[in-house]
């Protein structure tokens, strides 16, 4: 293992590689009273200095809590509260705020603070002074991160370090990455799929590059100048930067270093995976994983259409019974895996309500194929219309065979049952009528929508998903509205 220091900084990226700051960065924050058996929340943006705090808290043994960087600074401090942290980091601490109960460390602070190298050799050589995660591998809280919410409220989840470090282990050895590579994630490190990036590159001894990721013309002229070997993203910048590739193909050609390109974050559907493959030559390799659980399958360079589980993990997809079904029919996605979450916190912070026994149910409707690859549909969330139990996230994926994502919002009413709305994102804005004919073609009667609305693009979240919420709200009022015109 080598740890991470800034080897260089431009205007569109910063790259990292192995080096000899982090265990500087432990004595720091031991020097400003953090000790192995805290727990510190972070709350940062992607940065050099954010990389150093996380691994210098790794190596002191402390327990670390992800703070989603966009959240507000009332609203980090009611998260360390939330999980009991002794300590919240954040990128700065203005005078004029007001401190909470939590107490607040600046990572400019702590960078000023680092006490310098131990030796002529101590920067030169970063095999010379390696890692030890020990402390923190034991702990059964060293890492706290929120899901996503998408089944109801945010939960605090809890994962041992050991379960962290196995699933990276795991994760490499199905990817292959290698000392050489340059990774490029388009993704915030405040959330488990960036995350999970940090570590690999610790592992591996890679170097990582830092970029612009919220403005991608940026981010992927960094990745292009810096030479980045694996770039990871969600399917909707995925889609941006194909958008971007129409108007500026000088772009895409400066891109020919990368390997591998990887999704994840967000179901993968036919027509991105085929029109990317198109336009770059190579293809996009489709991940599934969760907070709970980490990583759970992945297509590797090897096997690019196989999406299939990590060595040691078990999938299974079920019906409403817990019944496995056959290999094309679309149900809930279990799996059997070592590297669970410890639980979720409850309300007091201090004590974990551990997951229920057996195979771990994810909420996830998916289908499994001949070969034993795993295709994540959407959430779970089935509907019953016309007397049809109806799956939301399945009519969508039939309905983008004509080339466009999308999402499909069922709105329940006590009068007149389920109406579906069917939105599209089209940047040509082909009539609703249209995509009715079409959606005609590929669905039952009793699956058509009630409503097609077409969008320009779709909202995203704060994690570069689609905004479920923002579609179903205006799915309800637009429905509402009619009701009342």
């Amino acid at each position: 293992m080598s740890v991470l220091t800034e080897r260089s900084a431009d205007p569109v990226g910063t790259l990292v590689r192995p080096g000899a700051q982090v265990h500087r960065t432990a004595d720091a924050l031991k020097g400003m009273g953090v000790l192995p058996s805290h727990r510190v929340a972070l709350h940062a943006g992607n940065s050099p200095a954010f990389v150093r705090v996380l691994l210098g808290l790794m190596q002191l043994g402390a327990g670390v809590v992800l703070v989603d960087h966009l959240r507000s600074a009332g609203s980090a401090q009611q998260a360390a509260v939330r999980v009991g942290a002794d300590w919240l980091v954040r990128d700065r601490q203005p005078a004029a705020e007001p401190t909470g109960p939590v107490p607040v460390l600046s990572l400019a602070d702590l960078t000023e603070r680092l006490p310098p190298p131990h030796g002529p050799d101590a920067e030169r050589a970063p095999d010379a002074d390696e890692l030890s995660f020990g402390g923190w591998a034991s702990r059964d809280d060293a890492l706290i991160a929120w899901s996503s919410g998408s089944t109801g409220e945010p939960k605090a989840v809890v994962r041992s370090g050991r379960s962290v470090l196995a699933n990276t282990a795991r994760t490499i050895a199905r990817m292959g990455y290698r000392r050489q590579d340059v990774l490029a994630p388009l993704l915030p490190f405040s959330h488990q799929y960036g995350f999970s990036l940090v570590l690999i590159a610790q592992v591996t001894g890679c170097d990582l590059l830092l970029t612009p990721y919220t403005r991608l013309d940026r981010a992927l002229t960094a990745v292009g100048e810096h030479r980045a070997t694996v770039v990871d993203a969600t399917p909707s910048s995925f889609r941006s930067l194909l958008r971007l590739a129409d108007g500026r193909p000088a772009l895409v050609a400066g891109l020919r270093s990368v390997r591998m390109w990887c999704t994840g974050g967000a179901p993968l559907d036919d027509n991105l995976a085929r029109d990317f493959r198109a336009a770059l030559g190579l293809p996009l390799l489709d991940g599934y994983g969760s907070t709970e659980l980490g990583n759970v399958a992945l297509a590797g360079p090897e096997a690019p259409d196989d999406c299939l589980p990590l060595a040691g993990l078990e999938v299974s997809v079920r019906d409403a019974s817990g019944r496995r079904l056959p290999a094309g029919q679309p149900g809930e996605v279990w799996v059997r895996s070592p590297d669970v979450m410890r639980g979720c916190l409850r309300p007091d912070g201090t004590t974990v309500e551990p997951p229920a026994p057996g195979d771990f149910r994810t909420h996830d409707l998916g289908v499994l194929d001949a070969r034993g690859g795993l295709r994540v549909l959407g959430r779970m969330s089935a509907t019953t219309r016309h007397g049809y139990t109806l799956y939301p996230a399945e009519l969508a994926r039939r309905a983008e065979r004509h080339g466009r994502q999308v999402h499909v919002a069922p709105v329940h009413d006590g009068r007149r049952g389920t109406r579906l709305v069917f939105f599209v994102e089209d940047p040509e804005r082909r009539a609703p009528g249209e995509w009715f004919a079409d959606f005609e073609k590929v669905l039952e009667p009793y699956e058509l929508p009630n409503l097609v609305l077409v969008l320009d693009r779709f909202p995203l979240n704060n994690n570069g998903k689609t905004d479920v919420h923002a579609l179903e709200e205006r799915a309800r009022w637009v429905l509402t509205k009619g009701e009342q015109t």
